[in-house]
């Protein structure tokens, strides 16, 4: 059994290796063709990229960490409500913003078209939102939760009583904030910008759809528009090291939060409270929690409803529901078996590493588990390069057209990414299973299949549902893999939807933005109900 996982999990890393390794056998053609990039396409890629995460960063780092501070520390009138509804932008993918806010905000859009209708003003009022400086707050407003759901559990599970210890030695409210909560939530806060980052890089639709030269963008134009494989895959390789460098940054700031965690986890005292504000706080913290939601959720929610009954086919107002339909059931299949496929290999490794931990497995486990940082436009040109070199060598193999003239290269591709999201979930969920449970079921004789079926899985039946909602959600929204390696005839709806934008038929884009957006609801809904407030 150990034997097979472990197969498995080399099978999933076999796209990041192949990238890795054509570094390895690069010969003078491929030198050349590195120095061509290096010269032209490479710096602009670079320079876009890391202007736009360098704002993106300082932006979530605001946003999160301001917001996270506000409903934790202080406490004013709808604090619990609106620790819940500042994780509803986490259910919009950027690509779905962008074109709520690029139809409200453009020359013929509603917005302008009224200002100048009410006040007489000529020609445009704002610059195009489809820009560097454009896509910035869309990520920003997309991807503040990560930092926010951080910073929100290391604030409360530890500065509320050390504010109070400060308060007691005489420490005034801007002091306690700046010399005790912020220092506490800088392993936090760092790492739920690592992890926004990544979320950046990896984007395609906003990239693609404002016309960005990111690294993303550069990938698919060089494979798609140039054909040309082997510089898709040398830009692939140089996303991948950027990625990596972002997932060293993020594990560090988790190594350091965990200490913290450690070492402050018995301060924290049940008479603690945060602290109350009059009606002028209270009013500023409602603005700066309330402005965030309004702009990441609510308004372009609004905007897409606006689009979809009034901005559609006249004749035939709403979506055509047999092409719908076809839409959503295909997404609802990939997802569907992506996720029951992700969290049967998560349950798998996580049983195995229990009984025997350590190991080769274990090591070949943690590599999986970064499979969610790798970009999905990584992930196809590692599957696409090597299949294509292998179809020139064996063309009588039909390997190549199982993997991408049907859908399971699709799968291999949402299980390299995606399976860690099961991981992450299974793994907590065995991690609160005391070890003597297994020691109690062996003396009474039962066997590893039999411990896990009456013990392990009875327990776990939660965690693996959270693992399995999170990988299909991530599933239904995920756009560059599936844009390249779906079948023929084989759309899903944030393919459908980026089609449609794409071609500015944003009214017909509307109706599969807002099932997408739907569907994202779910893990929201879940984080709020079982995470609570704010555990203050």
């Amino acid at each position: 059994m150990r034997l097979l996982l472990a197969l498995v999990c080399v099978l999933l890393l076999l796209p990041l290796v192949a990238l890795v390794s054509r570094w390895a056998a690069l010969d003078a053609e491929g030198l050349a063709l590195w120095q061509h990039l290096a010269s032209t396409v490479l710096p602009g890629y670079l320079g876009q990229s890391l202007l736009l995460s360098a704002a993106v960063a300082l932006g979530v780092a605001l946003v999160g960490g301001s917001t996270a501070a506000v409903v934790t520390l202080f406490e004013f009138p709808g604090r619990r409500w609106l620790s819940w509804a500042l994780l509803l932008p986490m259910a919009m993918p950027a690509y779905v913003l962008a074109y709520a806010w690029t139809d409200t905000l453009q020359y013929s859009g509603p917005l302008q078209t009224a200002l100048r209708a009410a006040f007489g003003w000529k020609g445009a009022l704002w610059p195009d939102i489809r820009s560097l400086g454009g896509a910035v707050p869309l990520f920003v407003l997309c991807l503040y939760p990560y930092a926010y759901l951080l910073v929100r559990a290391a604030l409360a599970e530890r500065c509320v009583p050390l504010m109070e210890a400060a308060r007691l030695l005489g420490a005034g409210w801007w002091r306690r904030v700046t010399q005790v909560a912020l220092p506490m939530a800088r392993p936090a806060l760092a790492a739920g910008v690592a992890l926004a980052l990544m979320e950046t890089l990896a984007d395609y639709g906003v990239g693609a759809y404002f016309g960005l030269s990111t690294f993303t963008t550069g990938i698919f134009r060089a494979w798609l528009s140039m054909g040309d494989r082997d510089a898709a895959a040398q830009l692939a390789t140089v996303l991948l090291a950027l990625v990596a460098l972002l997932v060293w940054m993020e594990q560090r700031a988790q190594a350091r939060l965990r200490f913290a965690a450690a070492r402050q986890g018995a301060l924290h005292g049940g008479d603690a409270r945060p602290l109350a504000l009059g009606w002028r706080g209270s009013a500023v913290a409602w603005a700066v929690c309330l402005v965030p939601v309004l702009l990441g959720f609510v308004l372009p929610v609004l905007a897409l409803l606006r689009l979809a009954t009034t901005e559609g086919d006249a004749d035939a107002p709403g979506p055509d529901l047999s092409r719908f339909a076809g839409w959503a059931l295909n997404s609802f299949v990939l997802a569907a078996a992506a996720a029951c496929l992700a969290v049967g290999l998560a349950m798998a490794l996580a049983a195995a590493r229990r009984r025997q931990p350590g190991g080769a497995l274990d090591a070949l486990a943690r590599g999986v588990g970064l499979g969610y940082a790798v970009p999905g436009a990584v992930i196809v040109i590692g599957l696409l390069w090597p299949l294509g070199a292998w179809q020139a060598r064996w063309p009588e193999w039909p390997l190549a057209g199982w993997l991408t003239a049907g859908i399971g290269g699709l799968l291999y591709a949402y299980l390299v990414r995606f399976s860690a999201v099961a991981m992450q979930s299974v793994d907590a969920g065995y991690a609160r299973l005391p070890a003597s449970f297994d020691e109690s079921a062996r003396l009474l004789g039962h066997g590893p299949w039999a411990t896990w079926r009456r013990v392990h899985w009875p327990l776990l039946r939660g965690a693996a549902g959270t693992a399995g909602l999170l990988v299909f959600v991530d599933v239904m929204k995920e756009l560059p893999a599936t844009l390249v390696l779906r079948p023929f005839n084989h759309d899903t709806l944030a393919v459908v939807a980026n089609q449609l934008a794409r071609d500015e038929r944003l009214g017909e884009a509307a109706w599969p933005s807002l099932a997408i957006v739907a569907v994202g609801l779910l893990p929201v809904l879940l984080l709020g109900r079982g995470r609570g407030a704010t555990g203050c």
